[in-house]
């Protein structure tokens, strides 16, 4: 049975999220259409104010309504770190979290050869010229994600900075709280040895 234009045009818009297949976004679409007016309305409002009001800070690449940024407007914040990341929505972790107080940067993306995505096409060029500019970073935390790309992204900016002769430290990887040493596979266990912290 085909659906009616308008549902299939709908089905077809939820399908392009991530994680979204064809049973869910065709639930999506019966539940978009049951809605009241006001709250499709609502709800088309805020995906045009999204792409409309926000943007890239000039300076970290973080989501913005306003440039430069909140955080990198901050006066008070460390200026000797900055703290790169995969994407904004780790910036809300980190900031969520409130034990770090430096600045950020962000890539938008990993370094992925097979998906054709090399460092022109995230946002290392920008790091390296602030790093050039601000000659107060003392120290780049590399906050990536321990996939195969993450890593390759890490050595590659690590190797850009390191001549520069500011600090490339990497987040301690290892056991998570609560799991058991025998259910760890060795490269966690490797990890969890190399991170050890004194007591």
């Amino acid at each position: 049975m085909q659906y009616p234009l308008p549902i299939a045009h709908l089905i077809d818009s939820y399908m392009k999220l991530p994680g979204i297949g064809e049973k869910t976004a065709t639930r999506l679409a019966f539940y978009t259409l049951d809605m009241p007016q006001e709250d499709v309305e609502d709800f088309s409002q805020a995906l045009e104010e999204v792409k409309e009001n926000l943007h890239q800070c000039s300076i970290c690449g973080n989501i913005t309504e306003k440039d430069p940024c909140d955080i990198c407007a901050d006066s008070d914040r460390d200026q000797t770190t900055v703290m790169v990341v995969e994407q904004p929505k780790d910036v809300m972790a980190f900031e969520d979290m409130g034990e770090y107080d430096g600045l950020y940067h962000v890539l938008h993306g990993v370094l992925s050869p097979m998906d054709g995505v090399g460092p022109e096409e995230i946002n290392i060029k920008s790091l390296i010229t602030r790093l050039q500019k601000q000659d107060q970073v003392k120290e780049v935390i590399l906050a990536l994600n321990s996939t195969p790309e993450g890593e390759s992204t890490a050595m590659y900016i690590s190797k850009l900075i390191k001549p520069a002769g500011i600090k490339v430290t990497r987040l301690a990887a290892g056991l998570a709280v609560g799991s058991d040493i025998e259910y760890a596979n060795s490269i966690t266990l490797k990890r969890a040895v190399q991170g050890r912290t004194s007591l």
